[in-house]
């Protein structure tokens, strides 16, 4: 990954109870947009996360909060929130998923 590249993503805070999902993985790097946007990289990558994370619909499963910098999204835009590159986002699941 070129220093551009890098300069262009988030970072995707995984909690321990998904990391099965991730390869074990804590962080993942993905392109900075929207949070959907995020979201939907960050399944592209590990398809069997998003089943844990996003309902049929679209949206986000009861129990799953989605924070950027700390932020809930549910207060700062839902899905369409901007992510800019060099910022984090965090994963919180509030039951067991």
């Amino acid at each position: 990954m070129s220093e551009n590249d890098i300069a262009n993503h988030v970072t995707v805070m995984i909690p321990e109870p998904l990391r099965a999902y991730t390869d074990g993985q804590a962080e993942v790097s993905v392109q900075a947009g929207t949070v959907g946007d995020v979201l939907y990289q960050l399944v592209s990558q590990y398809e069997e996360i998003g089943k844990r994370i996003i309902d049929e619909s679209g949206g986000l499963r009861h129990g799953v909060i989605i924070a950027v910098n700390g932020q809930d999204i549910r207060f700062a835009g839902h899905l369409q929130a901007p992510v800019r590159p060099g910022e984090q986002v965090q994963i919180v699941v509030t039951m067991l998923v």
